[in-house]
């Protein structure tokens, strides 16, 4: 068996979108507002640390303890909560540490494409670059380059995963990174409303509102995971409907209060 060619465009449309598309919007806010790279760089780096370290580190506790999978609506609330949380404390944390030195709506813009453009990219870049380099060996009948030394549960885990590639509807691999789009916006939506919280005077009531608005998007994918939702076209549209609803959101956040004056402190 082999890897259908149109999967790999697949793979390789998912791949631009995922590492391409923060390129391209950070270059339109550096020509539209003069954006700064040190508040998209401390956007990737509070990602990192707030998400891959810190957050993972309590799931990989926590799941060890508590078979959570098996009481799905636990499950769920447990995921949202500390997906928004861990991913909100991250901003308002960044806009502090930033507020002394950058002021303006770019901060929040440059931020945003600093933390959903990494997510973007270590979550499904990369995952579509390895599945593009395993179809290739699958279709030239080298995956024993990738096999020959594995034994026992490490070559059985390998063998699933060339299977998946293998038998995965081609259209999957491009929702991989039509979601891509929708996470990165949401982002970026969700990091201007957390600058709000941090740059005007009585907006701190924004950062919880922003994890809840987080949460809410991320319940049909928490769903999917528990089999509560099973059909991905389904989610990935619930996904687009409530990332449509926070971005529009932001919108009337920054549109109400962009002229206001900036707070000093919280």
């Amino acid at each position: 068996m082999q890897v259908s060619v149109i999967s790999i465009v697949f793979m390789s449309i998912s791949t631009i979108i995922s590492i391409g598309l923060p390129i391209v919007f950070f270059i339109f806010i550096y020509k539209k507002y003069n954006a700064k790279f040190l508040p998209m760089i401390i956007g990737a780096a509070a990602f990192i640390i707030f998400v891959l370290v810190l957050e993972y580190s309590i799931h990989s506790i926590v799941f060890k303890i508590y078979p959570l999978k098996e009481k799905p609506f636990v499950y769920i609330l447990y995921g949202i909560l500390m997906a928004s949380i861990f991913e909100e404390t991250a901003r308002l944390i960044s806009f502090k540490i930033l507020k002394k030195k950058y002021t303006g709506i770019e901060t929040g813009l440059s931020y945003g494409i600093g933390h959903g453009g990494t997510e973007a990219v270590l979550i499904a870049g990369i995952s579509m670059i390895i599945a593009i380099i395993f179809s290739i060996l699958i279709n030239t009948g080298n995956t024993e380059a990738i096999t020959g030394k594995l034994q026992g549960e490490a070559l059985i885990r390998m063998e699933i995963q060339l299977n998946t590639i293998i038998t995965t509807a081609p259209y999957i691999f491009l929702i991989s990174g039509v979601e891509r789009i929708f996470a990165i916006i949401l982002q970026i939506s969700l990091s201007v409303i957390v600058f709000y919280s941090v740059f005007r005077k009585g907006k701190i009531w924004l950062f919880p509102a922003a994890i809840l608005l987080h949460a809410v998007a991320d319940i049909p994918a928490a769903a999917m995971q528990v089999n509560i939702l099973k059909n991905l076209l389904f989610v990935e549209c619930l996904i687009a409907v409530l990332c449509a609803a926070v971005i529009i959101i932001a919108y009337f956040v920054h549109k109400s209060l962009k002229d206001g004056e900036s707070r000093k402190d919280l």
